[in-house]
């Protein structure tokens, strides 16, 4: 039962309080590439939101301009319209307000698993010592104890997208942004990781965007997702998980899990007709020998 708020003596209503702005907002983007005829417009008016604390997902067709809209949010590229807030200020082409992971872990050669866990921290100026305390911890709560001084060539690739999201989880920048980082990965070490990571953010609860081809994926780490259309792309549909945190391991295995993979596959197949029809009908004519005009 909800509490009751207490009137004020002098009989005026009581305060409201407001609602927490979004960790992050995206509203109204637009971005194109080229110039004149050449132009490709990658994005159309997307709009979407991620709550404190919160983990969204983005799924879409390949090329659909899910890294594009990471590059925004980072700053890297401006948007044509359209604007970014997060947690209610307009940061549209600011850098430096995110943490981000890559498809691939982008681990530098030459340093080792902690040197490479601290970068975030040593841009950004923090004291040395403290952040190889932070890193070493951190690597021995994702399985990678006794791997701090050995270089990345010497792990596997799922140890070596630990070190990579640790080097995430350590950057000052609350925001987590991850581009499909287990894209890369054979099956069984992509399942692994995925109970990993939803396990790590159980604990932790930082803000995330996550973008995936994976509907299962989707649905397995999510509170809610997006699905996105081919380009110009926008928002084809939210959908909200439903089901709770902690998220069990067998949650695939629930029929209601089984029924929402199934109804995203089949939007995201006519999403796919509808693009293919679209650009049969943009092609120019074929000429007497069957040549593009």
């Amino acid at each position: 039962m909800a509490l009751m708020q207490e009137r004020p003596q002098d009989g005026t209503p009581p305060a409201q309080t407001a609602p927490a702005a979004p960790c992050l907002e995206l509203d109204g983007l637009a971005k194109s590439f080229g110039r004149g005829r050449r132009q490709v417009r990658v994005l159309e008016n997307v709009s979407l939101t991620v709550g404190q604390g919160e983990f969204v997902s983005l799924i879409g067709p390949s090329g659909s301009g899910k890294s594009t809209i990471l590059h925004l949010i980072g700053g890297l590229l401006p948007p044509d319209a359209g604007a970014i807030r997060m947690e209610g200020r307009e940061v549209t082409g600011r850098k430096g307000l995110i943490s981000y992971m890559p498809q691939s872990a982008a681990l530098f050669p030459w340093r080792t698993i902690e040197d490479n866990a601290v970068l975030a921290r040593e841009v950004a100026g923090l004291p040395r010592a403290e952040s190889l305390a932070l890193a070493r911890e951190w690597l021995a709560k994702v399985g990678l104890a006794g791997y701090e001084r050995a270089y990345p060539h010497m792990l596997s690739g799922g140890m070596q997208q630990r070190a990579a999201f640790v080097r995430a989880l350590l950057s000052p920048q609350e925001f987590l942004c991850l581009d499909e980082p287990f894209g890369a990965l054979d099956a069984l070490t992509r399942q692994d990781m995925q109970q990993w990571l939803l396990a790590l953010w159980e604990a932790n609860r930082r803000s995330v965007l996550f973008i995936t081809h994976s509907i299962e994926e989707a649905l397995l780490l999510s509170d809610r997702v997006y699905l996105l259309s081919g380009k110009p792309t926008r928002v084809l549909r939210e959908l909200r998980v439903p089901f709770g945190r902690p998220r069990a391991e067998d949650v695939a295995d629930d029929p209601r899990f089984l029924e929402l993979k199934r109804e995203i596959y089949e939007e995201m197949k006519r999403e796919q007709a509808r693009q293919e029809t679209a650009a049969r009908e943009a092609a120019p004519p074929a000429g007497r020998f069957g040549f593009r005009r």
